[in-house]
């Protein structure tokens, strides 16, 4: 590593250096490769790892200080204060991320063809009236299954939570689309919270 100036290797730490490393507890093992503090390895330690980010956190600045050169007090905060904000960076960016990915993919199902044909068919469907009462609606936040399209084919997979004046239940939907044509219902049914199944579609080959 090169510098610009003198370093010094010094194992007390300065009082202006004293508190706590967001960097070193945000990023932990990673930090600690970084700053010659190996016993930031002991994060791949079941148990251990629960609490050696805080460890890490209120022992990181003289663990750092200790085990590396350092041209001065000034050279270490200007450091420190780039791991810091790549850790919270990192901890609050990646979930955000994902996040974001996570409502992408449940507004592609929400939005598409297959899930408001389905919607449409389960709202009023004369079957429901007893076990779910009419209209029956989409509930919770969750959709899952798949949807594939080649060309002007595809077939979808469509699984969502439901939910009528008298009940709720889970709606299970496999739908086809053919060259030329739109969208159809190929099996629909549905799983209520009494345990009961109702089939509203069944057609014979997906």
């Amino acid at each position: 590593m090169q510098h610009n100036g003198p370093v010094q290797r010094r194992s007390v730490l300065p009082p202006e250096l004293q508190g706590w490393n967001w960097g070193a507890f945000f990023l932990n093992w990673v930090w600690g490769l970084g700053n010659n503090t190996w016993i930031a390895l002991l994060m791949f330690v079941p148990g251990v790892n629960i609490i050696m980010p805080f460890v890490l956190g209120a022992k990181g600045n003289a663990w750092a200080w200790a085990n590396n050169d350092w041209q001065g007090v000034e050279h270490f905060k200007r450091t420190q204060r780039i791991w810091a904000r790549v850790g919270v960076g990192v901890f609050f960016g990646v979930p955000l991320f994902f996040g974001l990915l996570f409502a992408l993919i449940m507004a592609s199902f929400t939005s598409s063809d297959p899930y408001h044909i389905t919607v449409e068919t389960l709202r009023y469907h004369p079957q429901l009236e007893r076990s779910l009462g009419l209209p029956v609606e989409p509930s919770g936040w969750w959709t899952s299954g798949a949807i594939d399209l080649h060309n002007s084919e595809g077939i979808a997979d469509l699984t969502f939570d439901i939910e009528g004046p008298k009940g709720s239940g889970t709606a299970s939907a496999k739908l086809r689309k053919d060259e030329g044509l739109g969208w159809s219902l190929r099996q629909l049914n549905v799983l209520t919270e009494d345990g009961e199944r109702i089939e509203l579609v069944v057609t014979e080959g997906i």
